[in-house]
């Protein structure tokens, strides 16, 4: 029996209006606030998004989905996050169905990654409109839009629009590691503070990284936002540790954005020496120059990107190139971009674009090991393919060999080890999913007049990256800008490298 009419003497309260002792101007200010979050969000979203489809069309991405959204520049990152990785799962239906419904003309063209994102969260999210005119856009249009959705449904013989979507992939859940950056604080004190919140646990291996449970979310802790640790793998971190560079040494790194391997070598030399970081992107310049702000790094290190100086005292190389990025494929959510839905039917490890960056990885290598006073060069990639690792390192063997160089062994006792494809990869090292990490690969070059000091030097910890003070070699072939110059524009090539 339905419930009798409101009397109105009886004081009834219509369900519409708040309890007593919240004003009703409460609720609506609520409202509006939820709407005012959607409008920005959804532009935020829309920005970012625009530059992961753009990146990924032409194959030069700026940056990963984390990377953008993590930037300084965006605001709500968690709700940006969620718009963008839920717009490319739904990506290709959103642009069957406001085609074919004729949603999106001409006139909306320039704004489609919003008009894309706002389809998405009204027509699948929380529906919130806002004010905004794509808003109104897709909310004129609604009822048409979900039309057509329920025709595709018949048509493709599913249930839901949710069954038109790709599976979600099944990824094994991964430890977050956590960087101390020892130019700002301590490990003891960040442990003793995280402790009380997490479970924290020193990592046997790299110095100075700590291991969390899957999932745990730091991005909006002080202590990242104060650059006291970095978010960063444990493979990444393996790369500056292999270099090893000296307090006091001139060190470049190549390649450097975004810049957490950059400020990794500044603690390494305990803030003593001089870094050239080498990047040309204009947009990844930025990132890198924060990541440098937000570590300290700038106050007591050297760190140029264009300068003039003498590079004849340089000794120590990070060469972390462009790559294909196989190896971080599932950090990076590749599986959400439309060039992977796509597919391709060749062989990734022998595709064009493998051969051209492996081509330009050779390059890059060759030209680091000419440094005349280098006496350590790391050649890492975020890769999983022979062709950019393996490969690379067997081709420039013969240069490195006539240079003085040979092949050395970073982390002796990290049992996974090169492919065995020529004598001696057996000093090469790779990590892999397997292992709970990312894909990388690492190599080390030495000259040998300094792997033979190794052999009177004390290890240090046993990492099998000895530290080393070396004399100064007479009759140095002084060189000028040039020969940096080369290392910069070869590092502003096409390709991936997600450091």
């Amino acid at each position: 029996m339905p419930p009798p009419p409101p009397s109105k003497n009886r004081g009834h309260v219509p369900a519409a209006r708040p309890p007593p002792g919240k004003p009703p101007g409460r609720r609506m200010a609520s409202r509006d606030a939820a709407e005012r979050a959607a409008f920005f969000a959804r532009r935020e979203a829309a920005a970012v998004l625009r530059r992961v489809l753009r990146g990924d069309a032409s194959r030069r991405a700026a940056g990963s989905i984390k990377s953008l959204v993590y930037s300084p520049s965006v605001r709500n990152k968690r709700a940006t996050f969620a718009l963008v990785c839920q717009t490319l799962k739904y990506l290709p239906i959103l642009k069957e169905v406001l085609a074919s419904t004729g949603v999106l003309t001409s006139k909306w063209k320039k704004q489609e990654e919003l008009v894309f994102v706002t389809a998405y969260d009204i027509l699948f999210g929380q529906e919130t409109a806002a004010s905004g005119s794509v808003e109104q856009l897709i909310m004129l249009h609604k009822d048409t839009i979900m039309a057509a959705l329920e025709k595709m449904c018949i048509r493709r013989k599913v249930r839901s629009v949710e069954d038109l979507v790709s599976k979600k992939r099944t990824v094994k859940p991964k430890p977050r590691f956590l960087r101390v950056n020892t130019l700002r604080t301590s490990t003891d004190s960040v442990v003793e503070e995280l402790n009380k919140i997490h479970k924290v646990d020193k990592d046997e291996l790299v110095p100075d990284l700590l291991v969390l449970p899957p999932g745990t979310d730091l991005h909006n802790h002080h202590l990242v936002s104060e650059g006291k640790v970095f978010l960063q793998g444990k493979a990444s971190c393996m790369v500056a540790v292999a270099l090893c560079p000296e307090p006091g040494w001139k060190v470049i790194d190549a390649c450097a954005a975004p810049g957490n391997k950059t400020v990794h070598l500044a603690a390494l030399m305990n803030g003593e020496g001089s870094i050239t970081a080498c990047e040309l992107n204009k947009e990844r310049t930025k990132t890198l120059q924060n990541t440098i702000r937000r570590s300290g790094a700038n106050s007591i290190l050297s760190l140029s990107f264009c300068s003039d100086p003498s590079y004849a005292e340089v000794r120590a190389i990070l060469l972390d190139p462009s790559c294909s990025g196989s190896g971080i494929s599932t950090e990076r959510l590749d599986h959400l971009l439309p060039s992977h839905s796509r597919g391709n039917q060749d062989d990734a490890s022998t595709s064009s674009r493998i051969r051209k960056l492996s081509a330009f990885q050779r390059k890059a290598l060759s030209h680091a090991l000419s440094f005349p006073s280098v006496e350590r060069v790391v050649y890492s990639t975020c890769s999983i393919h022979q062709a950019e690792n393996e490969d690379v390192v067997s081709s420039v063997l013969p240069l490195a060999s006539s240079l003085g160089f040979e092949l050395a062994t970073p982390f002796p006792q990290w049992r996974r080890r090169g492919l065995p494809v020529f004598e001696g990869s057996e000093h090469l090292l790779r990590t892999d999913p397997e292992d709970g990490l990312e894909g990388f690969f690492i190599s080390l070059f030495v000259r040998k007049a300094a792997a033979a000091a190794d052999a009177v030097k004390p290890s240090n910890g046993g990492l099998g990256v000895s530290k080393q003070v070396f004399k100064r070699r007479n009759g140095l072939m002084a060189f000028g800008s040039s020969r940096l110059s080369r290392m910069m524009m070869l590092c502003s090539t096409r390709g991936l490298s997600r450091r």
